[in-house]
């Protein structure tokens, strides 16, 4: 049991291929293919023509267990914060907070600390439940559609869900699933002055019209 190890066997969704896997959980390519040999040989995944499998399904409860237990004891680092909800198995996509962090490839964050670190997503309204329990196992605190005050919860590590009815349109940045930039840049304007560095990162990267700048209104004669 190794928690890289872990991490992979619980991070793999069907299909995926190593270098998907390695962005998911942020560990170099050249290691995550050595750790796709090794439990390949112990025929825990299957490493096929269409991509990566779990075959041993008692195996990956036992890793999920182990790191369920490693977490709960532990500080939860800012970069692990977005490698576990890739554990569950279901549906996300990074929202809010998170979709400008994601999208500026982390060149911006805003009223967040090492002590206070709430996480935005999107989930399936449907799953909802099983989201919070899977969350619980990590003894980390969930809210629904906005942020708690920090006295509120407890641990640094929390996350914020977003339920929706209808489907969840997600992109890929850097191993993350996030809403769609235009979604993305359509929320931060509604907090223009909050999300001003954002939105001139995200206009000079990937080459968009966003009038940027916060322009206050004319002071009264």
């Amino acid at each position: 049991m190794d928690a890289t190890a872990g991490k992979m066997v619980l991070a793999v969704k069907r299909g995926d291929s190593i270098n998907h896997i390695a962005s998911k959980i942020d560990i170099s390519y050249s290691w995550v293919y050595d750790w796709i040999e090794r439990l390949e040989n112990t025929n825990i995944i299957a490493n096929i023509d269409n991509g990566i499998q779990i075959i041993d399904h008692e195996m990956r409860q036992q890793y999920a267990e182990m790191m369920a237990a490693l977490y709960s004891r532990d500080t939860i680092s800012q970069d692990d914060a977005y490698v576990i909800p890739h554990f569950a198995g279901m549906e996300f996509a990074f929202t809010e907070i998170d979709a400008a962090y994601v999208w500026t490839q982390g060149g911006y964050q805003i009223a967040r600390s090492h002590d206070d670190y709430p996480v935005f997503i999107e989930v399936h309204d449907r799953d909802i439940e099983r989201w919070m329990a899977f969350f619980q196992q990590f003894d980390v605190e969930t809210t629904l559609n906005e942020r708690p005050d920090a006295n509120e919860v407890t641990g640094n590590v929390h996350y914020v869900l977003f339920p929706k009815t209808t489907s969840i349109e997600t992109e890929w940045v850097d191993g993350n699933p996030v809403i769609p930039l235009e979604d993305a840049i359509d929320q931060m304007m509604e907090n223009h002055p909050a999300y001003e560095p954002a939105l001139e990162i995200i206009a000079d990267k990937y080459d968009r019209d966003i009038d940027a700048s916060h322009h206050d209104p004319p002071s009264p004669d």
